[in-house]
């Protein structure tokens, strides 16, 4: 496995491009993933979408704290609540910011097999998995930022 450069906002417009469906399920599919987990954990981020390491294909892995989970070609089937969340972004490094997210979302997707699944998530996974979609159509959580609170979250 790899670790693979994030892309930082403004340094490549990759961020603003909607990513295409995967169609192909292959090795190169699960270096990919592979990769994209290991970049994540070494980051120390919650979830990566294949944009932030300039690759347009829609796909996503989220880890908040509950085991790692692949995503391909998701998409938001439902949704429902509101909750209001401090977010960062591995390509915004250094920024917070607070932004209005669904409680809960189930997600249709497909596994690194082809499989079609679905999962549920709740307050942080929900915002996590909303986050790393909305990098799959060229959305940046500062796009959708209430508020700048990256000054109440600076390390002494």
């Amino acid at each position: 496995m790899a670790i693979r450069k994030i892309v930082v906002l403004g340094e490549d417009d990759v961020l603003r491009k909607h990513a295409r469906k995967v169609d192909t399920f292959d090795k190169r599919l699960w270096t990919l993933l592979d990769d994209m987990a290991d970049t994540m954990y070494e980051a120390d981020g919650a979830g990566l979408a294949a944009p932030q390491v300039g690759i347009l294909k829609r796909v996503v892995v989220v880890d908040v704290g509950e085991g790692l989970i692949e995503l391909v070609n998701p998409e938001i089937i439902a949704a429902e609540g509101v909750q209001t969340c401090v977010e960062g972004c591995l390509s915004v490094p250094g920024k917070r910011g607070t932004v209005e997210r669904p409680a809960k979302v189930r997600v249709h997707a497909q596994d690194r097999k082809g499989r079609h699944i679905e999962v549920e998530g709740e307050g942080f996974l929900a915002q996590a998995f909303c986050h790393e979609l909305d990098h799959l159509d060229g959305v940046v959580y500062v796009d959708k930022m209430i508020e700048d609170v990256t000054d109440q979250y600076e390390e002494d």
